[in-house]
């Protein structure tokens, strides 16, 4: 009797203190008026839960439409990884992020990004990526990157050698990874010898996968096993920068031939050299940055290329057109680039329908309104490429494959935002464009391709992906 009363205690002081912790939350909410319609979810959990859910079911859409429908096609609330959020959904809203970054919004991540990336100067991640964008101008305008063109060929050339010929059939996503990390490597760290990139290969996958998991630090989730991955990766890189140095001294390394020399030959406007750790920090979030993103965007090109040949033979004619103005073992050149026109309208459209970056976080650095809502400081702000992409209102036909929405003036502006936009536009923009023209370049000169799984799955963790990764049946062209 006594144990049954200890419980029934228990249980009456338990659900009194969600009671509490419930009427707490709201009002916390209900304090600032005319706050944007929508729903907070739970407490503490939100509706972070759904948000993850819709994009492991392939649908990250859904989340955005369901809620523009209920509430509002310029801004609803909700509740995301524990923070009260307004979630933009028009080019109204994404002008408005792009045009205030750093006078009424900021960048912003979940706690757990800085948990998985802690900074060696106790810094956020946000700080730390303002430095690096200080930094990166200088390899990745196109004028930079023009001498890494032939450099990225020669990468793709070996990659489909190594990968793809002398197979019937292969699995694209895995491949695709492999590519766009051995160039990343190459060119940030002038690594190439495919043995020690495939050690790095692997815990940058389980990194990547956690980035945007449930924030739950014990032993067997991908959260806790990003940690460790990430501590993994930055032991390496410490190794790998030891040896930079010496090299550097002895004069068996260039200072300008890649970005980790860069990194150790320049001083800030303090004259202070970044330590080891300090560069072991901004190499790991350079080679994450490009390490699904663009191996995501080259998988779906596969992808759409297979289920669309009258696409797929336009662009076979354009780069064979390529193909047959170099003399045998000549390298692309910035000049073969710019005849890319129609590949890159492909890509682009690509990159609408299974945008790599489905999203980004700010957070308000002042109370303002937006669309007649109040916007309070603190609160997080989220753009979604999907809320664009495929609204009808900018795109007509959302649905249909259609390359030519990219020709002449090209979309409205702030409907199209792939890779963000305003001053946090992502600086390796032109870097991708040059790895997918590349990729697609080789690929479709070599081989015709059928998927295996004609109903595979998308899922989206947090990269759009194929379930089972696109295996694919190859074609090769006959000489």
């Amino acid at each position: 009797m006594e144990l049954f009363f200890l419980s029934g205690v228990i249980l009456f002081a338990f659900i009194a203190s969600l009671s509490v912790v419930f009427l707490l939350y709201h009002k916390s909410y209900a304090s600032h008026p005319n706050l944007p319609r929508g729903k907070m979810g739970l407490p503490f959990i939100g509706e972070s839960l759904e948000y993850l859910s819709t994009g492991r079911k392939g649908h990250p859409e859904k989340f955005i439409y369901d809620r523009m429908a209920k509430f509002s096609s310029e801004v609803f609330k909700t509740s995301i990884f524990g923070e009260p959020v307004a979630v933009m959904c028009n080019t109204a809203g994404n002008k408005f992020l792009y045009s205030n970054e750093n006078k009424l919004v900021t960048a912003w991540w979940p706690s757990s990004v800085n948990k998985i990336f802690p900074s060696s100067l106790q810094t956020s991640s946000n700080e730390e990526s303002k430095k690096m964008r200080k930094m990166l101008p200088n390899f990745m305008k196109p004028e930079a990157l023009q001498r890494y063109i032939g450099i990225m060929d020669t990468i793709a050339r070996r990659h489909f050698e190594a990968g793809w010929e002398g197979k019937q059939e292969v699995t694209v996503f895995p491949l695709a990874k492999n590519y766009s990390f051995w160039l990343a490597c190459r060119l940030f760290l002038s690594i190439e010898d495919p043995k020690h990139v495939a050690k790095f290969a692997d815990p940058f996958t389980v990194l990547a996968s956690g980035i945007l998991s449930i924030p739950i630090d014990l032993p067997g989730t991908p959260f806790n096993r990003a940690i460790k991955a990430s501590k993994v990766i930055k032991k390496e890189l410490r190794a790998i920068i030891k040896q930079r140095k010496i090299d550097l001294a002895e004069n068996k390394a260039s200072p300008t031939q890649d970005i980790l020399s860069h990194m150790l030959l320049t001083s800030d406007e303090n004259g202070q050299f970044m330590t080891e750790m300090d560069i072991a920090d901004k190499i790991l979030g350079l080679l994450i940055g490009g390490h699904d993103t663009a191996s995501a965007a080259v998988t779906f090109v596969v992808k759409y290329l297979a289920e669309l040949p009258e696409i797929y033979n336009e662009v076979l004619k354009e780069q064979m057109e390529i193909a047959k103005s170099k003399k045998p073992g000549e390298l692309l050149n910035w000049d073969d680039i710019q005849k890319m026109r129609y590949s890159w309208n492909v890509a682009c459209e690509v990159m609408r329908l299974a945008p790599p970056l489905q999203g980004a976080f700010r957070e308000a650095i002042n109370d303002f309104v937006f669309a007649g809502f109040s916007i309070p400081k603190g609160w997080k702000l989220y753009w979604s490429a999907n809320s664009t992409h495929r609204n009808p209102e900018y795109f007509p036909e959302p649905e249909k494959f259609d390359p030519s929405r990219f020709e002449g003036n090209g979309p409205l502006p702030y409907s199209y935002v792939p890779f963000g936009g305003g001053p946090r536009m992502c600086p390796g923009k032109e870097y991708a464009r040059l790895e997918i023209l590349v990729f697609m370049h080789n690929v479709v000169k070599r081989f015709n391709w059928e998927k295996l799984l004609p109903d595979e799955k998308i899922i989206v963790n947090p990269m759009p992906i194929p379930a089972k990764g696109l295996p694919v049946r190859l074609i090769p062209h006959i000489a």
